[in-house]
């Protein structure tokens, strides 16, 4: 016991300084007037109150609500489909893997560049449908920016998934399909269900990962058109980093995490509870 604690200490002594002290210490400077040269004035709830009669905060909130709407189901579901393609033993199969998880590891920034020039007034998506520029379009530029995540993002859902579909016996869709199941049977009434604590698992990191979307926003579109794809946490960076008011930043870091943990809660109660 005593050997596993002290493998364990280096990694639960950085966990609680930077992610339960670091929080602790955020929450705890939205209730403060911070000055750049770190004068700090107890102001209570005031930064609160302001930022809920701020619209830039309402109109980042539904950017960021709408990208984590379409890109975490959209996401999952890619993720499920490519793993059902590339679970079987087939010829190749390893290259097919290898391919569909390489936009996992491509750095951001490359991918980001790539998807500009598609989703330019020159680039192929424009050219197939005539829809100029997504990313100068209000309408269009939510969906390019969740159409970059899923690419992206997919591979790693893929993996998961595939190893947990790997664990269902073969014996019982042996059974299944000599019992005349259909595919869409097995999958609804033998996959779905195996593979439902992965689901919940992805839907959990995919919406943290959402909801603190900004290298993506950032390098595509820098929260444009007009703050059409101008997301919480470039809200919250604009504030503590172009502003200085390192307090106000907090309050919407600590409204971050409060929505998010909702969302999570929400997630539990209609995936990740097991029928009775």
């Amino acid at each position: 016991m005593w050997i596993g604690l002290a493998f364990a200490a280096p990694a639960l002594i950085l966990f609680v300084v930077f992610r339960v002290f670091a929080s602790g210490a955020g929450l705890g400077l939205s209730l403060f007037s911070v000055g750049v040269d770190g004068s700090a004035i107890w102001v209570g709830l005031t930064n609160f109150v302001r930022l809920f009669a701020d619209p830039v905060f309402w109109g980042s909130l539904g950017v960021t609500v709408l990208y984590t709407v379409l890109t975490v189901p959209l996401s999952i579901g890619a993720s499920f489909l490519f793993a059902l393609l590339v679970r079987g033993k087939f010829r190749g199969v390893g290259f097919f893997r290898s391919v569909f998880f390489l936009p996992t590891v491509t750095s951001l920034v490359v991918a980001a560049t790539i998807f500009i020039w598609i989703f330019s007034v020159d680039g192929p998506v424009s050219g197939m449908l005539g829809t100029g520029s997504w990313l100068a379009s209000p309408q269009l530029v939510v969906p390019a920016l969740v159409i970059v995540s899923i690419w992206v993002r997919f591979g790693y859902g893929m993996l998961i998934l595939l190893a947990s579909l790997n664990e269902i016996p073969e014996e019982i869709e042996e059974a299944a399909r000599l019992d005349g199941a259909r595919w869409r049977h097995q999958v609804r009434w033998i996959i779905l269900p195996h593979v439902r604590p992965a689901i919940f698992f992805l839907a959990i990191t995919e919406t943290a990962v959402s909801f603190q979307v900004f290298d993506l926003i950032n390098v595509m579109t820098g929260g444009g058109p007009g703050r059409s794809s101008y997301a919480l946490v470039m809200f919250l960076y604009d504030q503590g980093f172009r502003y200085f008011d390192f307090g106000y930043a907090s309050a919407i870091g600590a409204v971050l995490f409060v929505i998010a943990l909702a969302f999570a809660l929400v997630q539990h109660l209609v995936i990740g509870r097991e029928k009775k």
